[in-house]
């Protein structure tokens, strides 16, 4: 599973799961698992994200770090 850096960006911007589930169209719980690694989003999806913290893709989401 592929690294992100969610609960780090969302601190950054004080947002709670809640905030940037609204903004991304998806349920407080779907952050929560993705934040857990339970969920991989689908690549729509962590455009979404990325586009919801003003940042490039690679800086949520990172390829060069999996987590087993």
């Amino acid at each position: 599973m592929i690294k992100n850096h969610l609960k780090v960006l969302r601190a950054k911007k004080n947002w709670t799961q809640e905030e940037l589930a609204k903004k991304v169209g998806i349920s407080r719980q779907a952050v929560i698992s993705i934040e857990k690694y339970k969920y991989t989003p689908s690549l729509e999806l962590a455009f979404k994200l990325a586009k919801a913290f003003e940042v490039d893709i690679n800086q949520v989401f990172d390829p060069e770090e999996e987590i087993e």
